[in-house]
C-alpha cells in the first residue's frame, strides 16, 4: 500500500489547521459530571456553526459528505492542536448516528440525527450486562410488547455517561424462545422515561465514567426500534464496526502526539538511577524507540483500514486489530510514563495529574467495545480464518 495525500486533501488539512487554531477551546475540559457534558456539547455546537460537524456523514443527513481520509485528517489536526475530540458525544457521533443512517427509518433519521450534529443531545450505549459483557448475545434485559410499545425490564452495566445522556442505544431480548443471536432487538431508549434508574459508579480514576442502568417496565415506542424486531444482532454488529473503526482513527492520531509528549518528559526528568536525563537511560530510550515504531505501525494499519473502506460500507473485522492495538499501546505508553516519573507518579497534582491519573482512567480501553480476549477471537476467526475457540 502506498498512501499519499492528494492536493485537495492537503488543502483540506490546511483549512482544518487554521480553523482549529482560531476556534479550539482555550479552557481545560472538565473530567466529570454536568460541566463535562456542557463543555462537549458547546464544542460540538461550535463545530456545527463553523461548518465542521459530521465530516464523513452523508450530506442528506446534515454532514459534509467527505471521505474517511478527510475524517482522519480532522482527527490528526485535532491531536496536533490539542483540541478535544467528541468526548461524551462519541457514542452519538461515531456509532449511534451512523447506525441510524445505515439501517434506521427516514422518520428516525429526521428526528434523531440533526440534534446530534447540532450538539444538543448526549447518547450512551446499553449493551453490557452483569452476565453478558463479552458475550453480547447473552443479554437478558427483556422487552415485552404492549400495544404500540415495548416494556423493558432488566439491567445494564458499564454504561458510559448514562447519567448525562438523553438517549441510549439499547440491545434487548425480544425472542425468549429463539436462539440467542436471533431474538435480539436494537432500539432507542429515552433516558428520561419512567421506570429507568441510573446509578453512577465511582471509578479508580475518581470519576463517574460508568453507570448501572435498571429498567422496570420502561416504555419504548415501537417506532424507536432500529433495524426490525429480533434483528438486533445484525444491527449491533454494524454499531460495533462503526465504534471500533471510528475510535481507532481518533485514538491513533492522539497516541502519536502523546508519545512525543512522553519523550519530552523523559528529556526533562532525571534518569531512575540519577545520572543524566531519563532519555539518556538506555532501557528507557529503547522502550521509547519501540513505542514510536509501534505508533507508526498503528497509523499504517489505520491507513490500510481506511483505504479498504474507501469504496463505502462500514469498517470490516480488520478494525478490531486497530482497536486492540490502540488500547494496548496506550497502556504501554502510560505505564512507561509512570516509570519515568518514579515516586512522583503517586503524588497528587503536577506531572502525576497529567500522566498517573489517565493511566487509571484509560484502563477501560482494554474492555470497552469488547474485551481484548474477544477482539483476539474476532481477529483469529474472522480475519485469519482460524478455528473457533470454545
Amino acid at each position: 500500500m502506498e498512501f499519499q495525500y492528494s492536493a485537495e486533501e492537503r488543502e483540506f488539512r490546511e483549512r482544518v489547521r487554521l480553523w482549529l487554531e482560531d476556534n479550539k477551546p482555550r479552557e481545560a475540559r472538565p473530567d466529570d459530571g454536568m460541566p463535562m457534558r456542557e463543555f462537549d456539547l458547546a464544542w460540538q455546537r461550535k463545530k456545527y456553526e463553523g461548518g465542521w460537524a459530521g465530516i464523513a456523514w452523508p450530506t442528506e443527513y446534515g454532514g459534509l459528505g467527505l471521505s474517511l481520509v478527510q475524517q482522519m485528517i480532522w482527527y490528526e489536526e485535532c491531536a496536533r492542536a490539542r483540541a478535544p475530540l467528541e468526548g461524551c458525544l462519541s457514542i452519538a457521533l461515531n456509532h449511534a448516528g451512523p447506525t441510524i443512517i445505515a439501517v434506521g427509518t427516514e422518520e428516525q433519521k429526521a428526528r434523531y440525527l440533526p440534534p446530534i450534529l447540532r450538539g444538543e443531545v448526549v447518547w450512551c450505549q446499553g449493551f453490557s450486562e452483569p452476565g453478558a459483557g463479552s458475550d453480547l448475545a447473552g443479554v437478558r434485559t427483556r422487552a415485552v410488547a404492549d400495544g404500540d410499545r415495548l416494556l423493558l425490564s432488566g439491567q445494564k452495566i458499564w454504561t458510559s455517561h448514562a447519567h448525562l445522556a438523553d438517549y441510549q442505544e439499547t440491545l434487548v431480548r425480544t425472542g425468549p424462545t429463539t436462539p440467542k443471536h436471533k431474538g435480539l432487538t436494537w432500539l432507542i431508549c429515552d433516558m428520561k422515561a419512567p421506570g429507568i434508574t441510573i446509578r453512577p459508579i465511582l471509578t479508580m480514576a475518581n470519576n463517574h465514567h460508568f453507570c448501572e442502568v435498571f429498567y422496570d417496565n420502561a416504555p419504548v415506542p415501537l417506532s424507536d426500534v432500529v433495524g426490525g424486531i429480533d434483528n438486533g444482532w445484525k444491527t449491533a454488529m454494524s454499531t460495533l464496526s462503526f465504534e471500533r473503526g471510528g475510535l481507532s482513527a481518533g485514538r491513533a492520531a492522539e497516541l502519536r502526539y502523546l508519545l512525543e509528549e512522553l519523550i519530552d518528559l523523559a528529556r526533562e526528568r532525571p534518569a531512575p538511577g540519577g545520572s543524566g536525563s531519563a532519555l539518556e537511560d538506555e532501557e528507557i530510550a529503547a522502550q521509547l524507540a519501540v513505542l514510536r515504531a509501534e505508533v507508526a505501525a498503528l497509523q499504517s494499519m489505520v491507513f490500510a483500514t481506511i483505504s479498504r473502506n474507501a469504496e463505502g460500507g462500514p469498517p470490516g473485522h480488520e478494525a478490531s486489530i486497530d482497536y486492540l492495538c490502540c488500547g494496548e499501546l496506550l497502556q504501554r505508553i502510560r505505564l512507561l510514563s509512570l516509570h519515568i516519573l518514579g515516586d512522583e507518579a503517586v503524588e497528587l497534582g503536577g506531572a502525576a495529574e497529567h500522566w498517573g491519573n489517565p493511566y487509571l482512567g484509560d484502563r477501560y480501553y482494554l474492555i470497552a467495545g469488547g474485551s481484548a480476549e474477544i477482539r483476539r477471537n474476532i481477529i483469529a476467526e474472522r480475519v485469519l480464518g482460524l478455528p473457533r475457540s470454545y
